[in-house]
């Protein structure tokens, strides 16, 4: 598509607005009012909020140190920070957990990555964009942020236990399950992939820290500090070793911060990950 001067400039601007404000609406929207609010989800949802706060405490600290531009930290921590756990997570579970794999990656994905995008995700985009921010303007930003205006439907829908229509919730499903190629389709038109660069070193440490240093972590604190060893366990350390997530990348680009790093993230993250899940799997296997 970037070859093929019949699409605009703007094309990716465009999908990304779609992403944001139709698709994943509708994808929250179609699975959140059927969840099962449990006091055992909380080790699942909690695996994207670990993996952010890693990603923010461990960029920072390096861009301090190293003098890194707010745009590269924002554009790490979102990048490294947020893992793909739908478009590649979705079907790896289901190969290798089947169905009940598939119950904990909802709650890993929707309560977990989802939400941590939708706030602490989109405050970080805002405080490390060039633009002057205040912080009235960012709580605006965030409480009308699409997505996040959907999850907080959707869960009072679950609370409450009030469902959609049928007609409009196949509606919802049939919207969301846009989101991915949509997702890609925006991040490949941006695409160019290199194998030299200015962002080749920060590519490769956001890349060890997300598919290596993060499962590492959860593996650590799940499986030897709770002694977790069921099937949920290993669901959830390998979502953690997901590869970066599309609309984290899509956001940063949004918002400025280091768009062609962003692009690259995504577009060697993915292949680099079927590697690297293969071996955790293998490990995995070897340890429960």
């Amino acid at each position: 598509m970037q070859k093929i001067s019949i699409f605009p400039k703007n094309t990716s601007i465009v999908l990304n607005q779609y992403v944001l404000f139709i698709a994943l609406p509708a994808m929250a929207l179609y699975y959140l009012p059927n969840l099962q609010l449990e006091w055992q989800l909380i080790f699942p949802a909690s695996v994207a909020w670990i993996t952010f706060a890693l990603a923010f405490v461990f960029f920072t600290l390096l861009g301090k140190m190293f003098n890194w531009s707010k745009r590269l930290i924002g554009c790490l921590t979102l990048t490294a920070g947020l893992g793909n756990t739908s478009f590649v997570g979705i079907p790896i579970i289901q190969a290798i957990y089947g169905d009940e794999g598939i119950k904990t990656l909802i709650v890993i994905d929707l309560p977990g990555t989802f939400v941590t995008m939708s706030t602490v995700g989109l405050i970080v985009a805002t405080l490390h964009t060039s633009q002057k921010n205040e912080s009235e303007s960012i709580v605006r930003k965030i409480f009308s942020f699409p997505p996040l205006l959907a999850f907080i439907i959707g869960v009072s829908m679950a609370i409450l236990k009030i469902e959609f229509p049928s007609a409009l919730s196949e509606s919802f499903q049939k919207i969301g399950v846009t989101l991915s190629p949509i997702a890609l389709i925006s991040v490949g038109f941006q695409l160019k992939l290199k194998l030299y660069g200015k962002h080749f070193r920060h590519l490769a440490l956001g890349l060890l820290f997300k598919l290596i240093l993060v499962p590492c972590v959860i593996f650590v604190l799940f499986r030897v500090g709770f002694g977790k060893t069921d099937l949920a366990t290993q669901v959830c350390i390998v979502e953690a070793a997901m590869p970066p997530m599309i609309t984290g990348a899509i956001i940063a680009q949004k918002y400025g911060l280091k768009p062609e790093l962003s692009s690259m993230m995504v577009g060697y993250g993915i292949p680099i990950s079927f590697l690297t899940i293969a071996l955790w799997y293998a490990l995995l296997t070897y340890c429960f």
